[in-house]
């Protein structure tokens, strides 16, 4: 009875030490622990191009020796870099650094890699003080388009006019109606994306608010002989027009000039007129294009001067 006691004590002995040789095997196995963390986190790691899960997060199970580490995170820049890999346990952090708009990668998202295209235009070219324009245009890859207005006086600097929404199908539209407190000149709209990364611009005219003359050098001529008019413009049109009325066919009127506006403001107009004009009284009319104000000056054709 005794024999069967300390038999059974030996073999108990003898399976706990395999136990405990196996176990301390185990842990010697010349495994390593790699803990992650990164700045952000939920960046994506990869052991050896291997993905592992994202920080914070811990790799077990890794083999002694030299390995490649990378940490991912959309529109930051990868961090890699080559790892020596103990036994027991290691720790790596990486701060990742944002993209700048130029440096964007072609692998990352599409709502990240697609740089807007912006299109704008004006539904004219020139706009009558007093009146409204409309620009409209496309945005493809924004929800927004910012249109910022660039002209004399208030709008030197620039103004913000408005933030304007993009529909469905990408494109927006917006009414200017600013009154009668803008000047004359010329102006730009500028449109550019949230994030300003790309940009359109179109160029109009704003004319109106102020006035247009005209002066001749005689009021009684011959037939034959020649007038010259002359005046100013500030309405900030770029042309005036001429247009003479008077007895028999000049009754409906008859455009006789289109000239351009000097940069003082000031124009002139050589008129000769013809040898078979009837005789009357005679009405030169200007207008700034697009007819925004007028004056007049009358003149006698064919009677005696009075100098």
């Amino acid at each position: 009875m005794e024999k069967n006691v300390i038999l059974k004590t030996v073999i108990f002995i003898l399976l706990f030490c395999v136990f405990i040789s196996g176990c301390i095997s185990g842990q010697d196995s010349g495994k390593g622990i790699i803990q992650l963390t990164s700045s952000p986190s939920g960046a994506e790691v990869y052991l050896d191009n291997q993905f592992q899960g994202s920080t914070p997060g811990t790799i077990t199970n890794v083999e002694q020796g030299n390995h490649t580490l990378e940490f991912r995170y959309p529109g930051y820049q990868s961090w890699s870099a080559g790892i020596s890999v103990p036994s027991g346990t290691s720790h790596f952090f990486a701060a990742l650094a944002p993209f700048s708009n130029t440096q964007l990668p072609q692998d990352i998202s599409p709502a990240t890699t697609t740089t807007p295209k912006i299109t704008i235009r004006a539904s004219r070219d020139t706009m009558i003080v007093g009146n409204s324009i409309v620009f409209s245009g496309t945005c493809v890859g924004c929800d927004k388009v910012l249109l910022t207005l660039f002209g004399p006086g208030t709008y030197t600097n620039g103004v913000s006019l408005v933030q304007q929404n993009v529909n469905e199908v990408g494109s927006w539209s917006y009414t200017w109606n600013p009154g009668f407190s803008i000047q004359s000149g010329s102006y730009i709209l500028v449109a550019e994306d949230a994030r300003k990364t790309t940009s359109g611009r179109v160029e109009f005219s704003v004319v109106g608010g102020g006035i247009v003359s005209i002066t001749s050098n005689s009021f009684s001529v011959a037939k034959g002989d020649s007038l010259r008019f002359s005046g100013r413009c500030t309405t900030g049109a770029q042309n005036v027009l001429l247009v003479l009325s008077g007895p028999e066919r000049y009754s409906s009127g008859v455009e006789v000039g289109t000239l351009s506006v000097m940069a003082d403001k000031t124009w002139s107009f050589k008129y000769t007129l013809d040898t078979t004009m009837p005789t009357g009284v005679y009405t030169m009319n200007v207008y700034d294009i697009p007819r925004t104000a007028s004056s007049t000056t009358q003149f006698t054709v064919g009677y005696a001067s009075d100098s």
